[in-house]
């Protein structure tokens, strides 16, 4: 097939992280035969005519390479451009769900924009069952299909050679995201104070950075390369993923697919994939369980062989599979 990728996070030198997960699904893609072109955006912040020229630049390369399906990440408003892109060519659409697209539509003004893609779509999918349950009581009659975007097992090997690790003692706990309310950074904080040992490093940048400056025992690396996270991964001996709300847990797989052990939340996906024998998997609002959860997490095996296992079922490789297949049904439903 000829798929248009279209996304509104797409790394750049300037913004190597931003949506970087989305290079292992088009390397994954071509390796299956597929051809993929790319119409996104690769810069945070900016002026709201960005999304416009995102609608434009997709639409013209639809028109210019006539790709068999348009296959856009985010609900709106790269979904809202690949819709424009998709009628241009004459093909399907198939949208991808994350997450925070999801709970924008509790905004009345969001939904509706976002109506005409849903309903437009040949395909729907969300990255996990969680968020497919949310996002379709927004639609009435909605099916989405459930699909994440998996894990590199060979990026996220365990023979990756580890970072230096600035803050030192063990247990060694790693929190990789942005420094946001919405990942707990702070509760996560003070549960490692309450625990009273080892150190805590975060690897990601935000409006919380300087809530979390000069604490005891805590570093602040701030945001790396894609390519460079697994190296600090490895240094870890646990990875915290307690976020108040978590659609999947990209983070918490990876970490799993390097023989880590993590404290991942409730909330959301985790569940979906974090084994008893993987990690702790804590409600995000009991300070208490956060640092007992930490303390558990700690008694767990490093190397955690069981949690590498667990992340195998959720290879790139497998899910690009998956992936095609559902482009390649809307391909042959429009046909």
């Amino acid at each position: 097939m000829r798929i248009l990728l279209v996304t509104q996070m797409w790394p750049t030198e300037s913004d190597p992280d931003l949506g970087a997960f989305l290079l292992v699904l088009r390397r994954e893609l071509v390796a299956l035969g597929h051809e993929v072109e790319v119409a996104a955006i690769g810069r945070r912040g900016g002026a709201p005519t960005k999304y416009a020229r995102l609608a434009v630049d997709a639409v013209r390369a639809a028109r210019r390479w006539k790709p068999d399906v348009v296959f856009a990440h985010f609900l709106f408003p790269a979904g809202a451009a690949g819709l424009a892109a998709a009628r241009a060519a004459r093909v399907p659409l198939v949208v991808m769900a994350h997450g925070t697209d999801v709970a924008n539509l509790e905004g009345t003004a969001l939904r509706v924009l976002t109506r005409p893609v849903v309903r437009g779509a040949a395909a729907v999918i969300a990255n996990s069952r969680w968020l497919a349950a949310r996002l379709e009581r927004h639609y009435a009659g909605l099916a989405c299909e459930v699909c994440d975007l998996g894990v590199d097992l060979d990026e996220f090997a365990p023979d990756v050679e580890p970072a230096v690790w600035t803050a030192g003692e063990h247990p060694r706990f790693l929190c990789v995201g942005s420094l946001v309310a919405r990942k707990n950074v702070v509760g996560l904080a003070d549960a490692f104070a309450r625990l009273g040992r080892g150190s805590l490093t975060f690897v990601g940048d935000g409006e919380l950075r300087s809530a979390l400056e000069g604490r005891p025992g805590v570093a602040l690396v701030g945001r790396v390369p894609h390519e460079a996270v697994p190296s600090w991964v490895a240094a870890c001996d646990v990875l915290c993923q307690p976020s108040l709300v978590e659609p999947f847990g990209l983070a918490a797989l990876e970490a799993m697919a390097l023989e880590r052990s993590v404290v991942a939340t409730t909330e959301g996906g985790p569940p979906e994939f974090v084994t008893p024998q993987a990690g702790v998997l804590v409600d995000p609002g009991d300070p208490a369980a956060l640092t007992a959860a930490l303390a558990a997490a700690t008694a767990l095996p490093v190397p955690n062989l069981a949690a590498r296992t667990a992340a195998a079922e959720h290879g790139a490789d497998r899910q690009a599979a998956r992936m095609a297949a559902i482009l390649e049904r809307a391909v042959a439903t429009k046909g």
